[in-house]
């Protein structure tokens, strides 16, 4: 078999433990980090180290198996970024159980849905998540407990330090009477191919699925190969997604320290990065283009590295980067999803300004035709298409066939290209296109070229409906100061080519839209088109 010439095929140079069980590798990680500071939280100063959450997650799945938690239960953590969260996460997984992670900013019905796909019988929930959603959790019949972060207490939930920290008062048959002895300990058996995260894609175009992660997959992503500098970093993406799950898990295994902030805002950020000497950011592109925007005046001269995911980043945002961050050597993005357990490929050459880099190891991409579904070269945009060793096992309740096509590549739904050097560009979603006449328009592309504009803080576009052309680009935009529509229409005009223009006109709105990785939320745009009434 002849390999094809118009395929890219990611380098084989990963190694993973014979063993394949996620939580012995982790758990080896943390000893090898003994010592070290883990997590800082910027806005408290609170300080967890790799000793704490070592021994908290042995702790913690220790009492879960007292509980009667056995291999392949799922178990749900449902809470904002807090100290609990990774000792959680680690315990469930030595358990031999299956963890998912529920974003708290979910509405009841979204809620219903995911946690009707997983069906967790235990819950580990911040008092904040609780609040929210106490209702709609105790109305599940599949879920048997709830397990509450901090020091309140409530009737009809465990608290967490029951299992976490030991203590002579006991009060409960739950009480954690003393640690765990690390070296008595050993996580339970499991197979590469089980189940490890039940993750939720995005939802931006529809309904969630639950993505299920093996352990193979993590440790095959875990197991690089690349040499990265340990550099202090600063991350506010939610612990929930697989941005910031496996980011930071990857994180911990290389002995890194970061420091977390709860939710984004710009003023807090940037005087976190001037109060800690943050060396390294890992942000969304939106969040970076409200930092370049920004005129507060801090030193930001100590980040050296910024990596930036989840979304396309254009070569105009970071080239701006410098004037924010003077000292940046590298801005780095990747492009992956849910369904790839992290990133399948990535840029370490800063010289590709705007390029999501080459194919990770153990991957092989190809760049079809959405209509034709040709196999295309170098420079011609069509749908990524992939396989991967960190690929996900499927989607829980749904033929594993679905979303592949027929060689059994995984169909993104994005497109891109890729250059002479085999650097990958990502265009826009597919589904996100606007059909203007024969033309596909991609409505980042507008976006980016709105965000140039002085006056305009963020902006989203989307396609409408028109009884001649089929769709036009309407654009919604959040100002930073004063601008007309007519100016608006006429800048983009100036600059991108006549399929592109603002035909649909310009809606003046407060915020847009946006999940919370920062992703836009094109159909609630399209809903308020119909409506056509600024609010500004």
């Amino acid at each position: 078999m002849l390999k094809n010439p118009k395929y890219i095929y990611g380098p084989c140079d990963r190694f993973v433990p014979a063993s394949l069980n996620y939580g012995q590798y982790f758990l080896t990680k943390l000893k090898e980090n003994s010592g070290k500071i883990a997590l800082i939280n910027g806005l408290t100063d609170e300080k967890l180290t790799y000793d704490d959450i070592a021994q908290e997650a042995i702790n913690v799945s220790f009492s879960l198996t007292r509980m009667g938690v056995r291999k392949g239960d799922v178990i749900a953590v449902s809470s904002e970024n807090r100290r609990e969260y990774w000792s959680t996460v680690v315990g469930i997984i030595c358990s031999g159980a299956v963890v998912t992670t529920i974003n708290i900013g979910y509405t009841n019905d979204e809620l219903k849905h995911v946690v009707g796909i997983s069906k967790p019988k235990y819950l580990f929930c911040s008092p904040l998540a609780y609040k929210m959603h106490s209702k709609t959790y105790r109305s599940l019949g599949f879920l048997k407990h709830i397990i509450l972060y901090g020091d309140e207490e409530s009737p009809g939930a465990i608290p967490f330090k029951y299992l976490a920290v030991p203590s002579n008062r006991r009060t409960s048959h739950y009480h954690l009477e003393l640690n765990v002895n690390f070296e008595d300990f050993e996580p339970i058996d499991v197979e590469g191919y089980d189940t490890l995260f039940i993750l939720y894609s995005s939802g931006t175009t529809g309904l969630p699925k639950g993505v299920m992660i093996t352990h193979q997959n993590i440790l095959t992503l875990s197991c690089s190969n690349v040499i990265l500098p340990p550099l202090l970093g600063l991350t506010i993406t939610p612990w929930y997604h697989t941005m910031g799950l496996i980011g930071t898990l990857n994180s911990f295994s290389r002995g890194n320290t970061t420091v977390f902030l709860p939710k984004f805002n710009v003023e807090q950020y940037l005087r976190t990065v001037e109060k800690y000497k943050i060396e390294q950011l890992v942000l969304v592109p939106a969040a970076l283009v409200a930092l370049v925007k920004s005129s507060l005046d801090v030193d930001t001269s100590s980040v050296h590295l910024i990596y930036c995911g989840s979304a396309p980043l254009y070569e105009d945002t970071a080239k701006a980067v410098t004037k924010r961050f003077p000292n940046v050597t590298a801005l780095l993005q990747g492009y992956g999803m849910t369904e790839t357990t992290l990133a399948i490929t990535m840029n370490y050459n800063p010289d590709k300004y705007g390029s999501v880099g080459t194919v990770t190891s153990h991957t092989v991409v190809k760049v079809v035709d959405p209509d034709t579904k040709e196999v295309l070269g170098p420079n011609k945009p069509g749908e990524i298409c992939l396989k991967s060793a960190t690929m996900m096992k499927g989607y829980v309740g749904r033929p594993r066939s679905e979303g592949y096509d027929d060689e059994g590549f995984f169909r993104t739904g994005d497109i891109g290209y890729y250059d002479e050097d085999g650097y990958f560009y990502i265009v826009d979603r597919l589904k996100e296109l606007i059909k203007y006449k024969s033309y596909q328009v991609p409505p980042a592309e507008i976006e980016t070229t709105l965000l140039k504009h002085p006056s305009v803080l963020d902006a989203g576009v989307v396609g409408v409906p028109h009884p001649v052309s089929g769709e036009v680009p309407v654009a919604f935009v959040v100002k930073s100061g004063p601008v007309t529509e007519a100016e608006l229409v006429k800048f983009v005009a100036d600059r991108l080519s006549n399929p592109k223009h603002i035909r649909g006109g310009v809606i003046f709105i407060d915020e847009i839209p946006r999940n919370q990785t920062s992703k836009i939320l094109r159909k609630e745009l399209r809903k308020m088109a119909k409506t056509r009434k600024s609010k500004l």
